[in-house]
């Protein structure tokens, strides 16, 4: 398809159709020009003005909200197209509007957005409000399993494992469900990484296997002084030596 070929035989279209030309091109009536955008009627180019659409402002695409209410909101609308020649079609640029029908299309997009805006703040409320409910009942399924541990232990232990979008245990189904195992490997855990040397046996080199059976007597040990409520102490359970075999 020729550039002539391709501006006189724009796609049919129910409204006005205004074109952006990929040559230069100059109002057949006014002899304005060169047009950025044209009319085509019987063939040749008109100016915006020349077609009585100059009154009519410009919203490019990208904003769906936007434009189908500025077409609602205005009397007189066209969409404007150009041709791609790599595809050998013409694609909408966006649409032509009512200035004033603009400005009210804006208002409602900006009372969708603050409606939106408040939506996001109650939700957010609510999950903050449904995760300090789920890290409580998680805290008292720690007590009710381990009554030796301390109340401020068990609180800090299930916030970090029900931490939203963490990905920690207590975010699992088993978790959420307050399953005993998911309840006591969120404590293990914890155990782990607080009351023995886990951590420095991983920054020493120590592969995780290996460090976790160096520390599994030491962990076992807290954990049973929370089950039997004898309070026994981490500091008691006995820290294990970076060197120990």
């Amino acid at each position: 398809m020729s550039r002539t070929a391709a501006l006189a035989t724009p796609p049919a279209h129910r409204g006005p159709l205004v074109v952006q030309p990929l040559r230069k091109r100059h109002c057949a009536e006014c002899r304005r020009g060169p047009l950025p955008l044209v009319v085509v009627e019987g063939g040749v180019p008109r100016c915006l003005d020349c077609a009585d659409l100059g009154h009519l402002v410009f919203l490019a695409r990208g904003d769906t909200a936007l434009t189908r209410r500025a077409r609602e909101e205005s009397g007189l609308s066209a969409v404007v197209v150009r041709f791609e020649r790599r595809r050998g079609r013409y694609e909408r640029q966006g649409v032509l509007v009512e200035e004033a029908g603009l400005a009210r299309a804006e208002e409602r997009c900006l009372a969708d957005a603050e409606a939106r805006r408040r939506r996001r703040v109650r939700d957010a409320a609510r999950r903050a409000a449904e995760d300090v409910r789920f890290a409580a009942t998680f805290a008292a399924e720690i007590r009710r399993l381990f009554p030796g541990c301390p109340e401020s232990r068990a609180r800090a232990v299930a916030a970090h494992a029900s931490a939203r979008g963490s990905g920690r245990v207590g975010r699992s189904a088993a978790g959420r469900a307050l399953s005993e195992g998911a309840v006591v490997s969120a404590v293990a855990a914890s155990v782990r990484h607080v009351d023995t040397a886990y951590d420095q046996l991983l920054m020493s080199g120590v592969p995780r296997h290996e460090a976790r059976r160096r520390i599994s007597v030491a962990v076992e040990g807290v954990l049973q002084g929370w089950r039997e409520g004898g309070g026994v102490l981490a500091e008691a359970a006995g820290r294990v030596e970076m060197d120990a075999g």
